[in-house]
């Protein structure tokens, strides 16, 4: 069998979770033969990576205007993209027409005219689209599938999501493109596509409609004069700046990784990856509320806050034989050093310590929790799982079918854009009046 020929598009933080398995564990059945970005510096930097930490052969580099270039004299079998996303659906499109398979980073696109455009370029073409949900493969989440599949708690008929971003991860959003609408879809399609993907995916159904609010509470400059800090605003950027204590400074002279990628890539790119998060001009919500009706009659009460002490989620499903609950916490509150760039934990007493479980509230008989051995690796051993089904020659057999396509990708992408309308109209928002997906399919499983 020949290599997978692998050409990626985008060479962000990302993107590296996937290039080590290509070189590594995956090296024989894929070949990595170019790298597409708007920064040379940044290409370069993978490139002394590959070479360096790899051992393997320097890839050609190609800058976004030379895509067709690169698919001409490359001939890539496969098209990674991992580029911002609102530039997905350009990729996406370009790669499917000219012959190529796909593998996309989520979310798929940003709104429906990209995501109606991505779907009839996969029909006109019939090459394969691969949306990587690393969420569905985590261990505890895939027993959760596997639970309410067999009808632990009987049939569910309804769904609360709850997410919690601590005030070091959610604040990221807004340092980054992520904060304006027009290149993230805001994080109710760049953040919340895991969450609706992963309920789509748990019930089997396929969502239909949407109601929403969404705010701007925390984040913004006008909302730190409301409190009162007014100290924490001075600065445009943090790198360079007297920032005192303030504990959202970001120092991108910290890490290696940090001034290679972002710092030393601004003159050829553009992006100021550490813009303070309390500037004007910030468009999207940093707390957002939905509820989702599905084709099958199941209902989805969802929220996500990018600004909380404590990061985690909490899941529960309500069957007519039974709850299951589902918890995820980090158990602390975690602030970026100024000084150091990483992580770091200040462990405080909580509701729920830190940790993952599942428990079954049974009727009429005693709860239980469901024992499930340490979760170990990237994403709880989820992108382990996932990667050998991206790259494995013979992948083994996923009985959980959690490998996700273009149609799955929308349905989870079009309740995030069906919200994003809400919020704008105050009105309930039907998923086909945005991007009909099949009209008699009642089940996830249906769609691609």
């Amino acid at each position: 069998m020949a290599p997978q020929r692998i050409a990626l598009v985008g060479t962000g933080g990302r993107a590296l979770s996937f290039v080590e398995p290509i070189l590594t564990t995956y090296h024989a059945p894929n070949q990595l033969v170019a790298l597409l970005d708007s920064s040379a510096t940044r290409r370069s930097y993978y490139n002394e990576l590959i070479t360096g930490r790899w051992q393997s052969a320097r890839v050609p580099e190609y800058a976004p205007e030379d895509f067709g270039r690169m698919i001409a004299e490359q001939r890539p079998t496969t098209v990674l993209v991992c580029s911002k996303d609102s530039t997905h659906h350009d990729y996406i499109i370009r790669a499917l027409h000219a012959g190529c398979d796909v593998i996309t980073e989520k979310p798929m696109t940003i709104d429906a005219e990209k995501c109606a455009a991505i779907l009839a370029a996969q029909r006109a073409t019939g090459r394969r689209v691969r949306v990587t949900f690393n969420y569905r493969w985590g261990a505890f989440r895939t027993k959760v599938r596997e639970l309410i599949a067999s009808g632990t708690i009987g049939r569910v008929h309804s769904v609360n999501l709850e997410y919690l971003l601590d005030a070091a991860h959610g604040a990221d959003y807004f340092r980054r493109w992520h904060s304006s609408m027009q290149e993230s879809g805001g994080l109710f399609v760049h953040k919340s596509t895991h969450h609706f993907d992963l309920v789509n995916w748990w019930l089997d159904a396929i969502p239909a409609q949407v109601f929403a609010f969404g705010d701007l509470a925390y984040y913004g400059r006008a909302n730190a004069l409301d409190r009162g800090d007014e100290a924490w605003t001075r600065y445009p950027r943090y790198t360079g700046a007297e920032t005192g204590h303030d504990p959202f400074a970001l120092d991108l002279r910290a890490t290696e990784s940090f001034r290679r990628l972002y710092l030393e890539a601004e003159p050829d790119s553009g992006y100021v990856r550490d813009q303070n998060v309390f500037r004007a001009g910030i468009d999207i919500y940093d707390q957002m509320s939905a509820l989702v009706r599905y084709r099958t009659g199941e209902t989805l009460t969802y929220s996500l806050v990018a600004y909380s002490p404590r990061e985690g989620m909490r899941v529960t499903f309500n069957g007519d034989r039974g709850r299951l609950e589902y918890y995820e916490f980090t158990g602390s509150h975690m602030n970026r050093a100024v000084t150091s760039g990483e992580f770091q934990h200040e462990h405080h007493g909580s509701a729920e310590a830190a940790g993952e479980w599942i428990r079954i509230f049974p009727h009429f008989a005693p709860s239980y929790e469901v024992p499930m051995p340490p979760a170990k690796g990237p994403h709880g051993g989820a992108d382990l799982v996932m990667n050998e089904q991206l790259f494995s020659p013979e992948p083994p057999s996923d009985p959980w079918a959690r490998s996700a396509g273009h149609e799955q990708g929308a349905a989870s992408i079009l309740v995030g854009i069906a919200a994003n309308r809400s919020v704008v109209t105050g009105t309930p928002v039907r998923l086909d009046a945005l991007v009909p997906l099949p009209p008699a399919a009642h089940r996830l499983r249906e769609l691609v």
